[in-house]
Formats: C-alpha cells, structure tokens, sequence
C-alpha cells in the first residue's frame, strides 16, 4: 500500500511560480509517479509523469516548456515545478503513483494510489 499527500497549493498571479510536493509513504519502489489535475466542472487530466529513476518523464502538452517534474527518492518525495502560471492551470492537483511504465502513466485509470489534493489558483 501506499499513502500520498501533497503540500505546495496556493494563489498565485498569472506568469508567477510554484512548486508542489508530493510525499510517498510504503511500498514505493520502482513505481511510477504523477501529476493530473481537476478544473470546476472538468474531468481530471494528466499534467505530468516520472519514472522511478527519474530518467523518463512525460508532459501534457499544455504545460510542456513550463512544467518540470522531478524526484527525490531519498525524501520519497517527487515535485511539480510550475513556472509561467495561467489562469486555465487553476484546478486541485493530484499526486497519484502507478505501476505502469511509460506513455501508459497518462492515463488515468492506470493510477492505484491519490493523494488528497491541492489547490491551485492563478488570478490573472
């Protein structure tokens, strides 16, 4: 089993930054992590994925170029850099960890474990 809670939300001007934490507790190794988010009224959407090692990581193209995810598995912990907000990145961002590999980690149902999320807002 393993438990996930994320930390970092806030409010945040268009064109600021933040950084979501995600950390991982119990049977962590070699899975897969990532990051979807939920907009009002919108089904969650897959925002990014990492490998264990870290090597392989996978974006939506709508946060391509301003997004970085990242891991500390020392921490158990992976990140969510987010630079160059806008207003349509506003939503509650899940953490989740799956054992599947690859371009599979984008899709949803893939995932076993959520954290309980964390909110987001850009005010333009």
């Amino acid at each position: 089993q393993v438990q996930l809670v994320e930390s970092g939300g806030g409010l945040v001007q268009a064109g600021g930054s933040l950084r979501l934490s995600c950390t991982a507790s119990g049977r962590t190794f070699s899975i897969y992590m990532g990051w979807f988010r939920q907009a009002p009224g919108k089904e969650r959407e897959f925002v990014a994925a990492i490998s264990w090692s870290g090597s392989s990581t996978y974006y939506a193209d709508s946060v391509k170029g301003r997004f970085t995810i990242s891991r500390d598995n020392a921490k158990n912990t992976v990140y969510l850099q987010m630079n160059s907000l806008k207003p349509e990145d506003t939503a509650v961002y899940y953490c989740g960890g799956t054992r599947a590999m690859g371009v599979m980690t984008r899709i949803l149902s893939q995932y076993d474990y959520w954290g309980q999320g964390t909110q987001v807002t850009v005010s333009a």
